[in-house]
């Protein structure tokens, strides 16, 4: 694949204030994410700037631990229009390392009740080293897909 992100976009019937608010809650994206890889946030305060960290539990079957944590740190805060992060780790140090991949939700109201979600996945930033270890996007792209479907069920109350 030579393009570097995926991307994804669905018309959201709330809001983008409403479709906002539930992203930059942690504790809302085990309930987003569509590969059930996000379990429960270690972080739980909701999102308020650039600059902000917040560490998620995950799970994979072929991650070396199958349990593990990714500290992701807020890079675009800018309410309600687009919300991003950079996903790494903390590494024992506790110095935070990131590997070149971010996730960005951007919001177009269509109207009082309507939003355009668009999220993207790139992964452009990433190292050589990195890219040798793991397939880029590590997901089937439909996950974006599934995620946005899931926020347009919780931004509904459905």
């Amino acid at each position: 694949m030579d393009q570097e992100n995926v991307t994804a976009t669905l018309i959201v019937a709330a809001p983008a204030e409403k479709v906002f608010a539930v992203l930059a809650d942690p504790t809302s994206h085990a309930a987003i994410d569509g590969t059930g890889w996000v379990q429960e946030p270690a972080d739980r305060a909701p999102l308020t700037e650039a600059g902000q960290v917040f560490r998620m539990d995950m799970y994979h079957a072929r991650h070396p631990e199958g349990d593990y944590q990714v500290a992701n740190k807020v890079q675009v805060f800018d309410p309600p229009r687009a919300i991003s992060w950079l996903t790494g780790q903390e590494k024992e140090d506790g110095q935070l390392e990131f590997g070149g991949w971010f996730w960005r939700y951007d919001l177009a109201p269509l109207g009082p009740s309507e939003t355009e979600v668009t999220l993207t996945y790139d992964w452009s930033a990433v190292p050589p080293p990195v890219r040798e270890r793991i397939q880029f996007p590590p997901f089937d792209p439909e996950h974006l897909t599934n995620s946005l479907h899931h926020l347009a069920d919780l931004v509904s109350g459905r």
